[in-house]
């Protein structure tokens, strides 16, 4: 007769296996239930760390993904393990782990490697996305089956966790595409949309931005019967902020406008509006013109803008200096001056910002505002909508980057007759 006391190996080889089978089975749930209901990814890593040791007994976890291009250790434990978190992916690893397990002792590594017994390299898109490292294994899973589980087991944690990166990706850039439609039509009503062409004056502007969003902002308005204003700005910074910006700057003008306050006034009330925004952390560079049809006075403040150019009929041409600093870096402004001129028949009037001369060629030597007083020499007499087309054309055909501008490009030319 058979004892029955004792059970036979093979017998015991299949109960093994079995226990093996259903502590696999249980990591398994366990992992793709937590990535089933959502869980965050700090968790998800908990839950694969506590998975390995619980279920399947393995004492010593590491783990490095790649992100953005660089390799990042997000399980660092076991006993008298190093803190992996501040230690770099060796190149050994990355160069020679690639298809299959590798045995640490196989690699030269530093000594805090040696704790770890197997390097378990994980594929996603025919690319290693993560290494698994253990160490403390139970002789189950010191085999080949137990490190494709492991890796099978990584792969759908990995998987899961690249699904939801991407799709945050994707959410985030719906919702910049759609923060960037609001920007550029909020930025469209900045814009005027009539511009004084009269026998008095006429007035023309262009506008090209660098980015989708531009930095730069022009405005003309009507104060009464004989006089309007216009300005050109360059806020710093690009993008939905710096369109934010402007059209609390534009809302601020034009309300100080209606309550027909001077020209000194409007400037140090929208530097105080722009610092409470900003808190000096963002500013803005502008020049302002008042213009009198019947007087043909113009009265200015230029706050650390690029110097708008008045070129006369005849004589040397005079660049508006007198203002202030660009508005926003500070509460109160150190000091301000009013300038004053008188605007002599058939002259001309260029503002611009600084996208219009800040263009280099392949020597690296800057177009600038002597390109720009050449240009405005030889064509001064062209209608305005040609000379703002030529002025592009040039500094395109200068530009290094050509049509790729490094700046966003305004003009905002007078000319008075």
């Amino acid at each position: 007769m058979p004892d029955s006391t004792h059970t036979h190996p093979d017998v015991l080889s299949l109960r093994k296996e079995l226990l093996l089978k259903k502590q696999e089975l249980s990591a398994l749930l366990e992992i793709t239930q937590a990535i089933n209901q959502d869980t965050a990814e700090e968790t998800l890593y908990k839950i694969f760390q506590f998975t390995l040791l619980g279920q399947l007994n393995i004492r010593r976890i590491v783990l490095y993904i790649k992100e953005e291009r660089r390799w990042q250790c997000v399980i660092s434990f076991g006993h008298q393990l190093a803190d992996f978190r501040k230690l770099e992916l060796p190149d050994e690893i990355i160069d020679t782990c690639v298809a299959g397990p590798c045995p640490t002792a196989s690699l030269p590594l530093d000594k805090e490697w040696h704790k770890l017994e197997t390097i378990i390299p994980v594929g996603q898109q025919d690319a290693v996305r993560a290494y698994v490292l253990i160490g403390s294994v139970q002789d189950d899973y010191a085999n080949e089956e137990g490190s494709k589980f492991l890796e099978t087991l990584s792969n759908i944690l990995i998987g899961a966790i690249e699904n939801r990166r991407l799709n945050r990706q994707r959410i985030s850039a719906a919702a910049m595409r759609k923060e960037i439609e609001i920007a550029q039509e909020v930025q469209n009503l900045l814009f005027p949309s009539k511009l004084p062409n009269d026998t008095q004056v006429a007035v023309h502007a262009s506008y090209v931005p660098h980015t989708a969003i531009g930095g730069d902002y022009y405005d003309v308005v009507t104060i009464d019967q004989d006089r309007f204003l216009f300005c050109v700005a360059d806020v710093s910074g690009k993008g939905v902020p710096a369109s934010l910006l402007m059209s609390n700057f534009q809302a601020g003008l034009r309300t100080l406008l209606r309550q027909n306050v001077e020209l000194a006034t409007i400037v140090h009330e929208l530097n105080h509006l722009l610092f409470r925004n900003s808190g000096g952390e963002k500013f803005i560079t502008v020049f302002f013109g008042i213009y009198n049809r019947a007087t043909r006075h113009l009265q200015y403040v230029n706050a650390g803008h690029n110097d708008p150019i008045l070129v006369p009929d005849s004589g040397p041409v005079q660049y508006l200096k007198d203002g202030t600093v660009m508005l926003g870096i500070m509460e109160k402004l150190p000091m301000l001056t009013v300038g004053e001129t008188t605007i002599p028949p058939h002259s001309l009037l260029l503002c611009y910002t600084d996208g219009l001369t800040e263009v280099f060629d392949e020597a690296g030597t800057e177009y600038g505002e002597e390109g720009l007083l050449s240009l405005m020499a030889r064509n001064r007499y062209l209608p305005l909508p040609a000379l703002h087309k030529e002025m592009l054309k040039e500094i395109e055909d200068f530009s290094v980057t050509k049509n790729q501008f490094a700046d966003d490009v305004t003009i905002l030319s007078c000319r008075f007759k």
